[in-house]
């Protein structure tokens, strides 16, 4: 296992006891992929903004897909329910997204649900029986129904997954937090931007909003 227990800490944590075992019963468990759409995967045309762009889209192709592809079906085979996650508009002139969303600039997201840079990448198409929910928020809680359909589930536990780590997963795993649900956050699994944004907000989510752990820590949480 990694030594997550001393990783990531903030100023706030540096000194703090280390946290306790973390347990998690797999029929209380969910793993939420957030966001790891094909809209992200794609080449800018700009050459100066590919390039710009390349050591994401590295991390991406090379780390956090197959790490979340070996997650899902490791927590399939565990009877942890798997939960997609992703940013569609409702209306094709998206007019339902937040304000957040048709800001000028990177966040600004024109994505009608039923195009296919919307959809999750291919190595990660959601199953037949998969919930899958549709934001127009950061958040995938506070945007949706997932919610209720957590409680409704008795879900208690979420492993956290996807992209941008510094933008809707934190949102995502903050809005978890609030709403009482254990949160772990699975490093390997999830990228911002740049390596820097990545571990700034690992360090500042992590000991309060949830615990950020490895991939491979997951089987013993699991056990």
């Amino acid at each position: 296992m990694s030594d997550w227990k001393e990783a990531y800490r903030s100023f706030y944590y540096e000194t703090a006891e280390p946290p306790e075992d973390i347990q998690l019963a797999p029929e209380k468990t969910a793993l939420l992929v957030i966001d790891i759409q094909n809209t992200y995967l794609e080449v800018d045309s700009d050459a100066v903004e590919a390039e710009r762009w390349a050591p994401f889209r590295s991390r991406m192709n090379q780390t956090v897909i197959p790490n979340t592809a070996n997650m899902i079906a490791n927590c399939r085979e565990r009877g942890v329910e798997v939960i997609f996650a992703r940013i569609a508009c409702l209306k094709t002139d998206g007019r339902d997204r937040s304000l957040s969303q048709k800001k000028p600039g990177f966040n600004y997201l024109l994505l009608p649900q039923d195009r296919q840079d919307s959809q999750m990448v291919p190595e990660l198409t959601p199953g037949d029986d998969d919930i899958v929910v549709i934001k127009t928020t950061d958040s995938a809680l506070t945007g949706t129904n997932l919610r209720l359909v957590l409680r409704n589930m008795e879900i208690e536990n979420i492993i956290a997954v996807g992209i941008f780590t510094d933008q809707c997963v934190s949102s995502t795993v903050r809005s978890l937090a609030d709403e009482s649900f254990n949160v772990v956050v699975v490093e390997d699994c999830c990228a911002a931007a740049t390596e820097e944004l990545h571990l700034n907000e690992l360090k500042t989510i992590n000991m309060i909003y949830c615990h950020v752990v490895q991939s491979e820590d997951i089987g013993e949480f699991l056990a």
